[in-house]
């Protein structure tokens, strides 16, 4: 029986061709208009997991 894919990570994380994964950076749904426009304007970018935090995250995914 095969493991089934947890589509919430699929949609949240990405995941490069060297393997790492990506994650959005946090505090950007709402109240943004008290955050200086430099720290938005930052947070566009995917950040690179940890290592033990993409160990975890690997496991949800399917084996490739």
């Amino acid at each position: 029986m095969s493991k089934k894919t947890r589509k919430s990570i699929l949609k949240r994380f990405k995941i490069t061709k060297t393997g790492k994964i990506l994650r959005r950076p946090t505090g950007l749904d709402h109240y943004r208009a008290k955050k200086p426009g430099k720290k938005i304007r930052k947070s566009r970018k995917w950040v690179p997991l940890s290592k033990a935090e993409a160990r975890k995250i690997r496991r949800l995914l399917p084996s490739r």
